[in-house]
């Protein structure tokens, strides 16, 4: 452990330089000595071959951090966390190898529950954590941890540490549109996704960057089957769809019917601002009731990038089970759309608070609306007003009380590798 104190001032010489933020030690900490793992040193192991902290445990019991504590931090501005890590042997890198800040007072009492940090860029073996988040106005130091636990004969090394002000945050608004609307006495499939497209045009003043129409825009109102109105994707929907969104400038997300040979889905399209097919979903939890009228479940979750960020899809009976939530947001959707019949605000708010993630819906039989990573409804459309608008802010932070920023904090103890049956 002698050579602790050279590796902190080599760290210390990364950091230093952008917040000057002194030359403490770094700690090695553990709740119990017996639990302990190891802890190294090695000087020329990290990324890059820079120096790095080591943790290794012998079984899953074992837990701990090196920690470092840096001050002179100011108070309500922006800063940008950085490191690098290289794990073996780690079955779930995200529960297992963690990194996280704790904001400190004057008196080094904690201002708010920590920060996690995950990781968002690879190079080889190694991983890049990334975390800018506004600091709390009473914080004058953070406590820096870098751990490794819950792993049988674990490793990591972490390295190039830095922690800086952040002059320039990134802050994306999303200008999303909903509607409400269930036609009635149409002729043609064509008839019923007119009705929403001419109800969408009323949003063009407020410049919208997604819109969201419901489930079954082109069956909804007609008194056809499902099967009547499926067709091709591409096809005659999109089509149209994509004349709408190029007149918008809009992504728009829409359900329709889908025909693949013989086989028929209930599929959810979006189309970009230039008018092209992004992607489609396929609904995946069916109820009885369609599977009994011949439509075929889908078997993926794909995630979409769109030039705002990443959104994903889910269709009506998705919403009751939490596992489509849950795998879109594992793949990092930040926006999900639901095109739906009708079903559970309650389920709706719920699958975006425990996916952290913005939920817009749109539906005929339950509440038309778009709602925040906390649950908070931000807007709603409704039968005497059937477009509704919000703007999401993608990359707020939302702290929760006594458990702080979810988002992340959400992959960082979610128990992914116990099977559920």
């Amino acid at each position: 452990m002698k050579h602790i104190g050279f590796l902190a001032l080599v760290l210390c010489a990364v950091v230093s330089a952008h917040a000057a933020i002194g030359t403490n030690d770094w700690q090695p900490w553990t709740p119990r000595a017996e639990i302990a793992p190891r802890f190294t040193i090695e000087a020329k192991s990290g990324h890059g071959r820079t120096p790095s902290l080591r943790l290794e445990t012998r079984d899953r019991s074992e837990f701990g951090t090196w920690k470092k504590r840096v001050d002179n931090i100011r108070g309500g501005n922006m800063y940008r966390f950085t490191a690098w890590y290289r794990a073996e042997n780690v079955a779930d890198e995200r529960r297992s190898v963690i990194s996280r800040l704790q904001w400190l007072n004057s008196s080094g009492k904690d201002v708010r529950p920590p920060d996690f940090v995950l990781d968002v860029e690879r190079d080889g073996k190694w991983k890049r954590v990334e975390l800018v988040t506004p600091v709390p106005t009473n914080a004058t130091a953070v406590e820096i941890q870098l751990g490794l636990g819950f792993t049988d004969h674990g490793k990591v090394w972490w390295s190039d540490i830095d922690l800086a002000p952040e002059t320039s945050p990134r802050d994306r608004v999303v200008r999303a549109v909903t509607i409400a609307h269930r036609p009635r006495g149409m002729k043609s499939a064509a008839d019923a996704l007119e009705q929403f497209c001419s109800l969408a045009k009323k949003s063009a003043a407020q410049k919208p960057d997604i819109i969201c129409f419901p489930e079954g825009a082109t069956v909804i109102g007609t008194g056809k089957t499902y099967a009547e109105v499926a067709e091709g994707i591409p096809g005659p929907s999109t089509e149209r769809l994509g004349a709408l969104a190029k007149e918008l400038r809009s992504y728009i997300v829409a359900g329709i019917y889908e025909r693949d040979g013989k086989i028929v889905y209930n599929t959810s399209v979006l189309v970009g601002r230039d008018g092209k097919l992004v992607g489609k979903y396929r609904k995946t939890h069916l109820p009885r009731e369609e599977w009994e009228a011949g439509i075929t479940p889908g078997e993926a979750y794909p995630v979409f990038d769109t030039d705002f960020g990443k959104v994903g899809m889910m269709i009506c009976w998705d919403l009751q089970f939490p596992e489509p939530a849950r795998a879109l947001a594992a793949q990092g959707a930040e926006v999900i759309l639901l095109p739906i019949w009708g079903g559970s605000d309650v389920l709706a708010q719920a699958r975006a608070i425990e996916n952290h993630v913005f939920l817009i819906s749109s539906s005929y039989d339950m509440r038309t609306f778009i709602v925040d990573p906390a649950g908070k409804v931000l807007a709603e459309a409704t039968k005497d007003a059937p477009v509704a608008s919000a703007d999401l802010f993608l990359d707020r932070k939302i702290f929760q009380p006594w458990l702080g920023d979810m988002k992340n904090r959400t992959w960082k103890e979610r128990r992914v590798d116990l099977p559920v049956k």
